[in-house]
């Protein structure tokens, strides 16, 4: 006995409630031609994932709420599991009312089940994620029904919500002890890097110690700085991998999910999982296109300084929209090397992108000589350098501004850690395709990049890295050499490691207090940087909130502050 699953890991829009139904009607068409038992489509896929505070308007709700019943009206037998946002009555709330802006939150993150003309069942989110970029707590009651259990053609079925199944106790436990025979999890579950074997493992853990197969469906594509990678996955209940859809990409399949005591030794369809510098490469292209298509730009533009950076997010801008949707401009200083210039030309040559030359030496003199007077007496430094980088800026915003491409800031992690980056210059932008990238890291994608053949100069690649704004400027002036320095970051940001910490690692004490100083005493420039890319559980945004004016200082002591009391020394 089997149960004829198909799964839709498809690419909604938030808000665009009309296309991402029209999408959800298209799949069920589909699967009602293939005679699925059940469609499976993403959390929450009638508004897309995450929908933040649109659903605190009482209209957004509604209109999903009515894609459902139309989308219902037009079902088959094949039965569609497709989510959406939900209202709860009082009976239905499984805790506390959430209260916010003196209203109270009565929603709640939901599947229906349609078919036959008619919705079938409801089921609501149990465990809300309140962690990371998540803040379901926020907006969502928590579901009250968790052992509820539907028949699909014969076979009981648990449907679940992305986090359900990941608590050791979910309601995927009660399920199963309520006779479930498969279990069906729908999910908008954002990457990061290494999520992929987490969820393989975790999803093969449930199969195997609770003896029913599983279906995981994911969702894919871009919604501002998340990525979700797809990626979804079919367990027997052994926890053997029946079948794996792609990364990255919208993909249809139907599994015969087997039902019965059966053990067997499957052979996994789908492709493997795409390498580690891939992975990463590719969740940059889809979040950066994403971001232009869902948001209606014609195109972008890079400035490109013939540094690494700017090379590699010219790579994946062509990459992500085609070449001819892509604009490089350099824009050389007296300061800037001939060869910045030449390398930069190749670059464009090589990936046929537009490629414009804007000398800026000339409005740069006019701003010295336009502030001559309130700088007289006044060694130059850098006011001076942080010119030419805003001189830059307002040039790529006045192209935008004419023409309408959106600007690409072209700054890495490393840099916007610590404040290596100019406000209103090379941070100006309206999306930070590398916010989430290590410099480390960009020279391993820029190698694999060129995996077959040359696309970024090797010159490029070589060279000392400089923001040349000065003679014989190198970044290794003002930073530490950038292997030490990221590992530093990586500690310091992405794993909340103490000084402490990282002397007993081995790392510089003085090195390490003199990083750290660096980034919190930045965390204001961050505040205003563009959004961008997250691939790691740690990015800048959501998941790293920290106030910008703190006193606080892990190397003085508690004591410190206390003015001494009468008596003491």
């Amino acid at each position: 006995m089997s149960l004829r699953v198909a799964c839709a890991q498809v690419n909604p829009k938030v808000g665009d409630i009309a296309g991402n139904a029209a999408i959800v009607a298209e799949a069920m068409a589909w699967a009602e031609a293939e005679q699925a038992d059940v469609l499976l489509l993403p959390e929450l896929v009638i508004s897309a994932y995450p929908p933040e505070d649109l659903v605190l308007r009482d209209e957004f709700v509604d209109d999903g709420i009515d894609a459902i019943g139309a989308l219902a009206a037009r079902s088959g037998r094949t039965v569609t599991v497709v989510g959406f946002v939900d209202r709860l009555d009082q009976d239905d709330i499984g805790n506390e009312d959430i209260f916010e802006d003196s209203r109270p939150r009565r929603l709640a993150n939901a599947v229906a089940l349609i078919a036959d003309g008619r919705i079938v069942g409801v089921y609501h989110k149990v465990l809300l994620p309140n962690y990371g970029v998540f803040d379901e707590a926020r907006y969502f009651a928590a579901g009250g029904n968790p052992d509820r259990v539907w028949d699909i053609a014969g076979v009981p079925v648990g449907v679940s919500i992305c986090e359900d199944i990941w608590g050791a106790d979910g309601p995927h436990i009660d399920q199963v002890g309520a006779g479930a025979r498969v279990l069906l999890n729908v999910n908008g579950s954002p990457y990061h890097r290494g999520k992929g074997a987490e969820r393989a493992e975790l999803i093969g853990g449930v199969a195997r110690s609770l003896g029913v197969p599983v279906v995981y469906l994911n969702m894919v594509g871009g919604q501002d700085e998340l990525v979700f990678d797809g990626d979804s996955m079919v367990f027997d209940a052994a926890g053997g991998l029946l079948h794996r859809a792609g990364q990255f990409t919208e993909e249809r399949f139907i599994v015969e999910v087997p039902v019965d005591d059966r053990r067997l030794d499957p052979v996994p369809s789908g492709p493997p999982r795409l390498g580690e510098e891939e992975e990463v490469y590719t969740a940059l292209v889809t979040g950066l296109g994403d971001y232009v298509r869902k948001n209606g730009f014609a195109g972008v533009l890079v400035g490109l300084s013939g540094g690494i950076d700017s090379a590699l997010a010219a790579a994946i801008a062509c990459d992500a929209l085609g070449p001819e949707a892509v604009w490089g401009v350099t824009m050389p200083s007296r300061y800037s090397s001939e060869g910045s210039w030449r390398d930069s030309e190749v670059l464009a040559e090589r990936l046929g992108c537009r490629f414009d030359t804007i000398p800026i030496d000339g409005i740069f003199q006019a701003y010295l000589e336009g502030l001559a007077a309130p700088f007289e007496g006044t060694e130059p430094g850098i006011a001076e350098e942080n010119l030419q980088a805003r001189i830059r800026g307002a040039v790529l915003m006045a192209l935008s501004n004419r023409y309408g491409p959106m600007v690409v800031a072209t700054g890495n992690k490393s840099e916007m850690a610590v404040g290596y980056a100019t406000l209103y210059g090379d941070m100006a932008g309206g999306y930070a395709v590398l916010k989430d990238v290590f410099k480390t890291l960009v020279y391993d994608l820029c190698r694999w990049r060129n995996r077959n053949g040359e696309v970024i100069p090797e010159a490029i690649i070589s060279k000392v890295p400089s923001a040349e704004l000065r003679p014989g400027q190198k970044d290794s002036d003002s930073l530490p050499e950038y292997a030490v320095l990221d590992e530093i970051l990586r500690r310091y940001v992405e794993e909340d490691e103490s000084l402490a910490d990282m002397a007993a690692a081995g790392l510089d004490p003085s090195l390490v207090r003199r990083v750290v100083r660096m980034v919190d005493r930045n965390e204001y420039k961050r505040r205003q940087a563009a959004p961008g890319v997250r691939i790691t559980q740690k990015a800048f945004g959501k998941d790293r909130r920290l106030p910008i004016s703190s006193g606080y200082d892990e190397d003085t002591p508690v004591h410190a502050g206390f003015v001494p009391l009468e008596g003491e020394a």
